[in-house]
């Protein structure tokens, strides 16, 4: 199970607790979707990536930098979409580990 299966995991369990209940094999349900999300963002990075080109006069941090900020673009719309989704209604802010 990858960073974002277990992302997955606890906000579901924590603000999807309805749907979370529906699932019959959380492990592998949560292991697959990780491994969808770390290949959609893997393939958004490389979308933007090749929009963004390489800038004229760029420098190796600057490159740096421009790269990791696209990288962050990515996995923020693709954890938007398949992962931080909205709460149930009725989901409570108090973490059910605590």
């Amino acid at each position: 199970m990858n960073e974002y299966a277990a992302m997955a995991r606890d906000h579901c369990r924590r603000w999807r607790p309805a749907s979370y209940g529906e699932i019959t094999d959380p492990d592998s349900y949560f292991t697959d979707l990780g491994d969808r999300v770390a290949q959609e963002i893997s393939d958004l990075w490389a979308e933007l990536r090749a929009r963004s080109g390489n800038p004229a006069g760029e420098d190796y941090i600057a490159r740096v930098g421009r790269l990791n900020a696209l990288r962050k673009q990515a996995e923020e719309i693709v954890l938007a979409e398949l992962v931080l989704l909205s709460p149930e209604p009725g989901a409570s802010d108090d973490d059910p580990d605590a």
